[in-house]
């Protein structure tokens, strides 16, 4: 699993595959798991999610918040599945890697991102605690913090691609993939969102390709930590992974883009 070549090629559909099943799992937890279970066992009658947001009869804090808490309790999930990375094969392992820092990056980056532009999220949670620019400092600094520690969990699983060749090529490819996999995915299914256009632009982008600005950065930060092992195998062509990502992308733009309702 872990041979010592010098230069690796990974295919890329399957790597851009599994990158969109990453950011759906990342979609879902938030919207779903996060914010619409919170507001229906909070009482609500009416609930439509989608792909950008989540919308009910009923508003309250923890509705807000938990969309980033769920985010961050499967981030760490997935970090302690990756403590025992020998057990994986490459394309699970990159799986993995890749759940992790969609969680991480979105549940950290919301900090951020509501305590600069006062919207979203956690600008609802500190709707109306004074002094409200202290609560946006904190937001921006929690942020800050959490999003660079979150990017050196990131690198540190992701190194073990890197190649004893020294190009980076892998780990560019790896890390930027799903940038534009992500965000991609999200314009186009945000589009058919019962919200409006607004919300693609002020939440559904933003969000996606914000969030993941670190993908951009992890190539770099890696190159200066020293080799530790042998890099993983090459993450082979995989018809179960690119044809489970094909049929998981048409339910998210088709179903989950327009939104699914519920009511009681």
């Amino acid at each position: 699993m872990y041979p010592a070549t010098a230069s690796v090629k990974d295919d890329t559909l399957t790597v851009a595959a599994i990158a969109a099943l990453a950011c759906i799992l990342q979609d879902v937890l938030h919207e779903g798991l996060g914010h619409g279970v919170t507001a229906w066992l909070s009482g609500a009658h009416h609930v439509t999610m989608s792909t950008v947001a989540l919308q009910s009869d009923i508003d309250t804090g923890w509705i807000s918040a938990n969309g980033t808490l769920v985010n961050l309790l499967f981030a760490a999930i997935f970090w302690l599945l990756l403590r025992r990375a020998r057990r994986y094969r490459p394309a699970l392992f990159y799986f993995l890697v890749m759940a992790m820092a969609g969680n991480l990056f979105t549940g950290t980056g919301y900090f951020l991102f509501s305590g600069v532009t006062n919207f979203g999220d956690w600008a609802a949670v500190i709707r109306g605690l004074q002094p409200h620019w202290v609560w946006r400092l904190g937001l921006i600094v929690l942020g800050v913090v959490s999003y660079y520690a979150s990017m050196m969990l990131v690198a540190a699983k992701l190194r073990e691609f890197r190649g004893v060749d020294r190009s980076w090529r892998r780990i560019r490819v790896l890390s930027w993939t799903p940038y534009f996999t992500d965000g991609i995915l999200a314009g186009v299914a945000g589009v058919l969102n019962p919200a409006g256009l607004f919300y693609v632009i002020a939440s559904a982008l933003p969000s996606t390709l914000g969030a993941n600005a670190g993908l951009w950065a992890l190539p770099s930060v890696i190159q200066r930590w020293p080799q530790s092992e042998p890099q993983l195998s090459p993450i082979t062509r995989s018809p179960g992974w690119i044809v489970t990502a094909a049929i998981a992308t048409l339910l998210f733009i088709f179903m989950l883009g327009p939104g699914i309702t519920w009511t009681r």
